[in-house]
């Protein structure tokens, strides 16, 4: 038969409490009967119980929060970020810390760490310190996420590595930093055993929208803000580019990503952590020949055509033809003529429309 122990007291407590025999129970008799399990109805009748309200409240710091303590630790990370080192001890902070500091404050202190150049030693010791975890909880996910059993690589070490890698342009850094943030919540594994982030961008940008909401880091800076989000949300689209891509695709590209194409296309090079040599010069290259496509199209597009426009419908108007290949065929022609010098560049349409009438049959017109 089991026996309690008897109460006994505890050095700094009043008393530990009694083991409880989960084993123990009376035996089942007409006195003591099997509870009776609730029936559908019963189940019903709960399930349609109004909840309670819930209601919330402002999280504010806590009455002993010390700003000093989350300072020093933004501090050492801040050391080690601009010098690799730091001789001050890890001091360790909570949320209630960092709240008490203030968001400028703290924005001020993470855009050094973000800048630095050993900005991956500037990441631990944020970890290392508390901070993560108490304002970047989504930064914290990623830390030992992947790599060994899952077959991917570890998307922390990944992260820090991206950052360091990144130009020295604070939008680019803090891309950098949350551009697989949505990694976390969108992993899959196929039965073969391969891993998958589908959509870890498109999550990642709505993680980055919450954060925000949460931490107002970016609430006096719009412009940084609104493009540290595009940066997540299309940091894919360079590297899926290929020599197969249109003039008219690669335009297209560069329309939709337009006033951040330069900072893309950085994140993309920087996003290349591979230790194969060639792999890694044959993605840089794919994104150098990118850009170059995208340069060389936009100086063709800058030149003005010697020809106005409309002068194809007034050839169309005046000389009676139809839509054919033969208007084009005489743009280029008067197109030639302005080259080598016969005709001027940039007048009116009847000036180039009156050429065309006094020379018919050099251009094809009985």
């Amino acid at each position: 038969m089991l026996r309690s122990r008897p109460l006994r007291r505890v050095p700094g407590e009043e008393f530990q409490q009694r083991p409880i025999d989960l084993m123990a129970r009376e035996p089942i008799s007409s006195k003591n009967p099997e509870p009776a399990l609730p029936g559908p109805e019963q189940v019903r009748r709960r399930s349609v119980q109004p909840a309670r309200p819930v209601v919330t409240r402002p999280v504010e710091p806590r009455t002993n929060a010390d700003p000093t303590k989350a300072e020093a630790a933004f501090e050492r990370a801040v050391a080690f970020a601009e010098a690799g080192v730091s001789s001050e001890p890890v001091i360790l902070v909570c949320a209630d810390d960092v709240r008490a500091l203030g968001a400028s404050k703290t924005r001020v202190l993470l855009d050094r760490v973000m800048m630095g150049t050993h900005a991956d030693l500037g990441l631990d010791a944020l970890l290392v310190g508390g901070l993560l975890d108490a304002l970047l909880p989504e930064v914290k996910a990623m830390v030992g996420f992947g790599d060994g059993e899952w077959r991917h690589k570890d998307v922390w070490k990944h992260t820090k590595q991206v950052v360091t890698q990144s130009t020295h342009r604070l939008e680019v850094r803090w891309a950098a930093l949350f551009h697989d943030i949505g990694k976390v919540r969108t992993r899959t594994i196929s039965p073969s055993g391969e891993v998958h982030f589908f959509g870890h961008a498109e999550v990642g940008a709505r993680m980055f929208d919450k954060l925000e909401r949460r931490e107002h880091l970016f609430r006096a800076d719009d412009s940084l803000r609104d493009e540290i989000r595009f940066l997540v949300l299309h940091h894919l689209r360079a590297s899926q580019y290929d020599g197969s891509w249109t003039d008219s695709a690669v335009r297209r590209f560069a329309r939709e990503i337009g006033p951040y194409l330069d900072d893309l296309l950085c994140l993309s090079r920087a996003d290349i952590t591979t230790k194969r040599p060639e792999k890694k010069r044959r993605g840089i290259a794919q994104i150098d020949e990118l850009s170059e496509r995208i340069n060389m199209l936009a100086e063709e597009d800058a030149v003005v055509p010697p020809l106005p426009k409309g002068v194809g419908n007034l050839l169309m108007e005046t000389f009676a033809l139809p839509p054919s290949r033969l208007i084009g065929d005489i743009k280029r022609a008067l197109e030639a003529a302005v080259e080598q010098g016969e005709l001027e560049g940039h007048r009116d349409s009847e000036y180039y429309v009156e050429f065309v009438g006094e020379h018919r049959e050099r251009f094809g017109l009985s």
